[in-house]
């Protein structure tokens, strides 16, 4: 390993985002938290992203590379004005939405590589965080080894949207709409290193994207133990439930944590469900609590804060996570850190985070109404189950599940990716050098 790779020397990172909001999706709480913790241990980290931006701590520097921000509230899907336009990608950015596309990851990639060419000599590594992009294959000719995280394959969301999907027209839009995962998997297969969150991610992404297994490695992700952590201070809402939904998606399930509150206060009507995320005026969610009444008994709460969310988690008697599919599920190991019991599905990677079922949690099959009510109706009956497995459950994310311990193991593979990128170039000079230098 040579000094460039030398395993004291802080690293100068490019840590790629090319959509950040810090309350909807799990890609700016990675960004966030990630480059904290990496920040924490003494590296320079520059986090370099489009809109919405993430939101940053003390410590970590953020550059603005805009985008043409197509789908902005209160006006997405939105036609810029002529004066707008800056360059050829700002073109093919709005010619790909008009035509029903989703143009972020590639056109976000192509500004990124010319951003970072032109300050190459800045920085020692560069970390993708799911742009998968073709700029990003010529970041490597840069001189710049390249890491790249995979939460879980897009091509899972595309599948459960088209099986959600009514007619052909929506099957169609859905279709256009994820075009982009095929650059997204002719993307991955090149890449040298793959990041991922969870045992079920790494085997999506080897069948979905065929990256050969060796290249993914597990690095899983946690919960902030300093602002999620028990207080007794806090006191207990009688009969609230609270989930984080950060999109009325068929992946999330919340409708049927809708259906479920909806056998549930049939004997028990004091049950109520907090939800963190945006109120949906239309789609199944909405037609659910229209279809149950429950438009009472069911609260939304958009853009809090960290501390705000860990108060409400703290603050409810059970947690609940109703997806049919996680590529890890931060808002499980948040509510399990925060001292809360915590009803789960089996959906992907959640058993590896909520862990066994009867110890740590109380797990559901996904997409099963009944159990969900059932589980939810024994933990509110059962103060001492309650008890039980909210201790075990924060016990098991701290021995697991913290962002120290995910920086730690990242700045590892950044590490590794220099070292490897650093051989070949020693192996020529040896080579080069007359046989009497080497003896």
């Amino acid at each position: 390993m040579t000094a460039e790779a030398g395993v004291d020397r802080p690293l100068r990172v490019a840590l790629l985002s090319y959509k950040g909001n810090p309350f909807c999706g799990g890609q700016g709480v990675y960004v966030r938290h990630l480059s904290r913790e990496l920040a924490r241990l003494g590296h320079r980290i520059e986090v370099i992203g489009a809109q919405p931006y993430p939101v940053l701590d003390e410590g970590v520097t953020l550059t603005e590379l805009p985008s043409l921000d197509l789908y902005r509230q209160p006006d997405p899907f939105r036609t810029p004005k002529r004066d707008e336009y800056r360059d050829w990608v700002d073109v093919l950015e709005v010619a790909t939405m008009w035509t029903g596309g989703f143009p972020e990851p590639l056109t976000f990639s192509l500004r990124a590589r010319r951003e970072l060419a032109a300050r190459r000599a800045e920085f020692d590594v560069v970390h993708d965080n799911q742009t998968l992009g073709y700029g990003l294959l010529g970041i490597e000719r840069l001189g710049l080894p390249l890491v790249t995280t995979i939460h879980h394959p897009i091509t899972v969301d595309r599948r459960l949207d088209l099986a959600a999907a009514a007619d052909r027209r929506r099957r169609f839009s859905v279709r256009r709409w994820y075009g982009f995962t095929r650059m997204q998997k002719r993307v991955a297969r090149r890449l040298p290193t793959v990041l991922t969150v969870s045992g079920a991610s790494r085997r999506e992404i080897v069948e979905d994207f065929a990256v050969p297994a060796d290249r993914v490695h597990v690095v899983p992700i946690g919960a902030d133990a300093r602002v999620f952590h028990p207080d007794p201070a806090t006191p207990k809402v009688p009969g609230r439930i609270v989930t984080t939904s950060s999109a009325d998606a068929p992946l999330k399930g919340l409708v049927h944590l809708i259906e479920a509150l909806a056998k549930l206060r049939t004997e028990h009507p004091r049950a109520h469900l907090l939800v963190v995320g945006n109120r949906p005026a239309t789609g199944p969610v909405a037609d659910a609590m229209d279809r149950f009444g429950l438009h009472r008994a069911v609260e939304f709460r958009k853009g809090i804060s960290d501390e705000e969310l860990a108060d409400l988690v703290r603050g409810a008697e059970i947690a609940c996570v109703p997806s049919l599919y996680e590529g890890f599920s931060l808002p499980a190991a948040e509510a399990m850190a925060s001292g809360t019991p915590l009803v789960a599905t089996t959906g992907g990677a959640i058993p590896e985070v909520a862990g066994p079922d009867g110890e740590t949690c109380l797990a559901v099959p996904p997409g099963d109404a009944g159990a969900l009510a059932a589980a939810l109706a024994r933990l509110l009956t059962d103060e001492e189950l309650r008890t039980r497995i909210a201790h075990a459950g924060r016990e098991r994310v701290l021995r697991r599940f913290t962002w120290e311990q995910a920086a730690r193991a990242t700045a590892e593979h950044y590490r590794a990716a220099l070292a490897e990128r650093a051989a070949p170039a020693e192996k020529t000079a040896r080579a080069q050098t007359p046989a009497h230098r080497r003896s």
